[in-house]
């Protein structure tokens, strides 16, 4: 893709939906000296430029009972294991991210869980797979 060409309005307008994306374009305007109808067309063509990709938002899992996170490296028994791996990834809720690595391991997963026992069901299903290895967090930093 070509080298995009944002402003710097553009990039004060990105900023402030990476604080809030909440916050209505008239908001934002207000904040960046733009009536919210020019707001309104600028997001729409920083999704357009694929410089937006979607919208999220930050949560408290705890508070609905998915307390433990882990971060499990799979290593696969066989070349031919990757693709059955990938769509059992691919259909459990509970494994957030999966990522293709070099070094050690074949995959990354992140995944979030409601206890050790669903962690433990978990890790043997994938054992159908390869073998991993485990790290569980302990505190988010950041």
């Amino acid at each position: 893709m070509a080298n995009l060409t944002l402003d710097d309005t553009d990039l004060q307008i990105l900023q402030c939906l990476l604080d809030n994306s909440l916050r209505s374009h008239k908001e934002i305007g207000q904040l960046v000296h733009l009536s919210g109808q020019a707001v309104g067309a600028r997001v729409r063509k920083l999704h357009d430029l694929g410089v937006i990709d979607g919208y999220t938002l930050r949560w408290n899992p705890g508070k609905i009972g998915q307390s433990v996170l882990a971060f499990v490296t799979v290593f696969m028994k066989s070349n031919t294991a990757h693709t059955g791996f990938l769509a059992f990834a691919r259909s459990r809720p509970e494994i957030i991210e999966v990522h293709r690595v070099s070094g050690e391991g074949c995959y990354w997963m992140r995944v979030r869980l409601s206890s050790g026992t669903a962690l433990n069901a978990l890790l043997d299903e994938v054992l159908a797979y390869g073998n991993y290895k485990l790290s569980l967090s302990i505190e988010m930093v950041k």
